[in-house]
């Protein structure tokens, strides 16, 4: 197993906050260790922006809740927004994006089962 520091993506995050059937066994094995699991802002503004338009269901506290899982909090900077322009266009979310250049940036494994993400350099788990 990968030992990190990991970031998970959206789907990630939203799946350990349900105990979701999608989320696999080695990913629950994971988020379940003592291994470092970053949650970007990003993602945060993606479930905010979904959940406000009725696109899904999430915490009301979610910035108090992830941290109560053990996630920690991986902010955007100005580099990271920068550096999305940078990378090839074989994704068009832009959420997505910014978490692989934030990965590729920070050197963190990306937690995804998106096959999207493995046309782009970035480590995943």
């Amino acid at each position: 197993m990968t030992v990190g520091p990991f970031l998970a993506d959206t789907h990630m995050i939203l799946w350990s906050i349900s105990d979701d059937r999608h989320l696999s066994e080695h990913h629950r094995a994971i988020l379940a260790s003592d291994a470092v699991v970053f949650a970007s802002a990003a993602s945060v503004w993606e479930i905010a922006i979904k959940r406000s338009i009725g696109k899904l269901e999430a915490p009301d506290d979610l910035p108090a809740l992830l941290p109560r899982m053990r996630f920690q909090p991986l902010t955007v900077t100005f580099q990271h927004a920068h550096a999305v322009g940078d990378l090839p266009h074989h994704h068009g979310d832009p959420f997505d994006r910014l978490l692989i250049a934030q990965a590729q940036m920070e050197n963190l494994t990306i937690l995804t089962s998106d096959p999207h993400f493995a046309r782009y350099d970035v480590t995943l788990a």
